[in-house]
């Protein structure tokens, strides 16, 4: 079985990654390096949100990047990002994580601090979240443009909901992540790089913000238009009623079987009877133009 344990040293500190280790693997990995069994046992469980706590001799850090797909319908945390969680000593930065990360196998960097390769790999982290939030303001502009150029005929409602939903959750996520980033301390030569990601993470915030109102507004406006053309098919529907009630009613009258009905003899009456039905249309469509109906 392959070593889920890569090892890298660099001059003052070293960095171990850990990928999908087994339950034993991670009580071998607590021992070794002096970690709390229980946190150890954590940084694997779903649905964990982004955290920072401060032990005695380390600290213990949990974030979240963006995993999934533009085409994947997600709704929950799980669905939409993968974690992270860091074990940050002195001289140690132990990573464990179940999904493989590109970001982590590309750090060839001689890094001279350990908090400059933790703050790189956050930014890596947060920089996740970058491309998935352009591409749903391309897609919202995309709907927003059938919705009105092209008569809203091709719009998913199942769609703008996934779209809302994952810009949502990741506005949540970048929520939270903020708050745990400004708990961080750094060395004082990293403060910049540590102050650039807090830039980053506020700009993404208002982008998703903006895509969620969007969004929303995107479905009322679908939504208004969806009733304002139920209305107009009513609309129609009660102006056809309006003409054809009374022609209805006269054809009703003279299609009773009685033998006296006075006008059934006429020698002009079936023309009477069409001259009156052409008549009180007429007055029915005037009636409607002077309302501004038609």
């Amino acid at each position: 079985m392959k070593d889920p344990k890569v090892i890298q040293k660099y001059p003052t500190f070293e960095w171990t990654d850990v990928t999908n280790p087994s339950k034993e693997e991670l009580t071998q990995l607590a021992q070794a390096y002096d970690l709390n069994p229980m946190l150890v046992q954590d940084s694997l469980q779903h649905g964990h949100l982004p955290k920072i706590e401060q032990l005695t001799d380390y600290r213990f850090l949990i974030l979240r990047a963006y995993t999934a797909h533009e085409q994947d319908k997600v709704s929950t945390v799980g669905q939409l990002s993968n974690k992270i969680s860091f074990f940050i000593k002195s001289d140690c930065l132990i990573t464990v994580h179940r999904k493989k990360f590109e970001f982590l196998a590309n750090k060839e960097k001689d890094y001279q601090h350990l908090d400059e390769l933790l703050l790189d790999i956050i930014a890596d982290m947060i920089h996740s979240f970058d491309r998935p939030v352009k591409a749903q303001s391309d897609k919202i502009d995309e709907i927003e443009k059938t919705l009105f150029l092209k008569n809203g005929y091709a719009i998913s409602m199942e769609e703008m909901y996934f779209q809302k939903s994952k810009a949502r959750i990741s506005k949540k996520l970048l929520n939270i992540t903020q708050n745990v980033i400004n708990q961080l301390a750094v060395h004082e030569v990293k403060q910049s790089k540590l102050q650039d990601i807090k830039d980053l993470m506020t700009s993404l915030i208002l982008h998703y913000d903006e895509v969620v109102e969007d969004t929303n507004n995107l479905m009322h406006t679908y939504m208004s238009i969806t009733a304002q053309k139920s209305n107009d098919v009513m609309k129609l529907l009660t102006i056809f009623s309006a003409f054809f009630l009374p022609l209805t009613f006269i054809v009703g009258i003279y299609g009773m079987n009685f033998d006296h009905i006075p006008e059934l003899h006429w020698e002009y009456g079936y023309y009477l009877s069409l001259a009156a039905m052409a008549l009180i249309a007429l007055v029915v469509w005037i009636w409607f133009k002077r309302k501004r109906i038609l």
